[in-house]
């Protein structure tokens, strides 16, 4: 007997329901909360693009959490959140039905933070984290060998805590200077398989994740457009961010966010002042678009951090946003842009300094 799933892969149905859903998350776009000028619309229906291929990866290619794979989920080309151009993103499916172990190497690389999170992005725009290690807590072998058990009772050695609803875990490693330190190798598998490989694809499977996929599109896009629209009561300025809210979608507890909106004419730059830089792991700023993707960081200096930042001989730091170069350190590129949003993050640090900032003129400062 046809099953409904495969009755709507047969008539086409399954294809058609996931189109006329992705054409209504344009709407996102074209919102009134959206900027109306066609370089960021542009810009938002490529986001629409790069958000669609993560959720395919997502909720088609790797959902299966009997056979978890780590994979890179947010990258160059795939952005969302703010994403950090000093991190590197690996995720992987998991259910708290199983155990999993992690395996592989340090490398050396600045930060090693692993995380089990409930993933509701294209349910409920939440992320809560459920369990959380670091390279500060592991015990690692000689040669740099990590193993660590993922579980929802506590296990000896490296153990991962897993929360009742948690689906996935997520990893970050995040870079001082990507040239010269080597990122963590690592792998997952579910403890106790028995099976060797996966069952084939089902029309069952298929539409749950052509459902998922486009979900996730439209939960993403709508939690951090509104997100960006809250910046605006700020706009030109970086306070501290809701850090329990950070918290609720997918932050790192090791960090201390600050997020805003920023505006520059093109004869004003964006100063930042921060006078005192605590104790920390590392620190870094970003410029991101209305979209909270991180700009090009391939092509252009976006982004700064504590290894790669310019020290005033007191120990403050000060970070110049501009359209055009105005000769001076920590000058953070535009790439094109009039607005949009950034963010300052303080990581393992023993305490959080407020910053300064004012628009000027960029005459001032030459």
């Amino acid at each position: 007997m046809t099953s409904e799933a495969e009755q709507k892969v047969l008539d086409g149905t399954a294809w058609d329901e996931f189109c006329d859903a992705l054409k209504e998350a344009g709407n996102i776009v074209r919102s009134d909360k959206a900027p109306n000028d066609a370089f960021n619309q542009a810009e938002g229906y490529r986001y629409l693009s790069r958000l669609l291929r993560g959720g395919l990866e997502s909720f088609l290619e790797f959902r299966d959490p009997m056979f978890p794979q780590l994979r890179c989920g947010a990258h160059e080309t795939i952005k969302l959140g703010a994403d950090n151009p000093d991190n590197r993103y690996e995720s992987a499916t998991i259910n708290p039905a199983y155990d999993y172990r992690i395996i592989g190497t340090r490398g050396s690389v600045d930060y090693l933070g692993i995380s089990t999170v409930i993933n509701k992005y294209a349910s409920g725009g939440t992320m809560e984290v459920t369990g959380h290690i670091d390279h500060k807590e592991m015990d690692i072998g000689a040669n740099g060998e990590i193993e660590i058990i993922i579980s929802p009772t506590e296990k000896p050695g490296n153990w991962l805590p897993m929360g009742d609803e948690a689906n996935s875990i997520t990893v970050r490693q995040t870079f001082q200077d990507r040239v010269n330190e080597k990122p963590a190798e690592l792998k997952i598998e579910r403890i106790g398989a028995s099976d060797d490989r996966p069952a084939p694809l089902t029309a069952e499977k298929l539409q749950r994740g052509l459902q998922g996929a486009v979900m996730f599109v439209r939960g993403s896009a709508t939690l951090f457009e509104n997100w960006s629209e809250s910046f605006l009561a700020t706009i030109n300025e970086l306070p501290p961010a809701d850090q329990a809210y950070c918290q609720s979608i997918g932050g790192d507890p090791n960090i201390f966010y600050f997020h805003s909106a920023w505006q520059l004419a093109d004869d004003e730059v964006f100063v930042i002042d921060a006078p005192e830089i605590p104790e920390c792991q590392t620190w870094n700023f970003q410029l991101d678009n209305w979209w909270m993707e991180s700009l090009d960081y391939r092509h252009h200096t976006i982004h700064v951090n504590k290894h790669t930042a310019h020290y005033e001989p007191d120990g403050s730091v000060r970070v110049v946003v501009s359209h055009t170069n105005p000769g001076v350190p920590n000058w953070i590129e535009t790439a094109g842009h009039k607005k949009g949003t950034m963010c300052w993050r303080w990581i393992g640090a023993d305490k959080h300094p407020t910053l300064k900032s004012r628009v000027a003129k960029l005459s001032e400062l030459k």
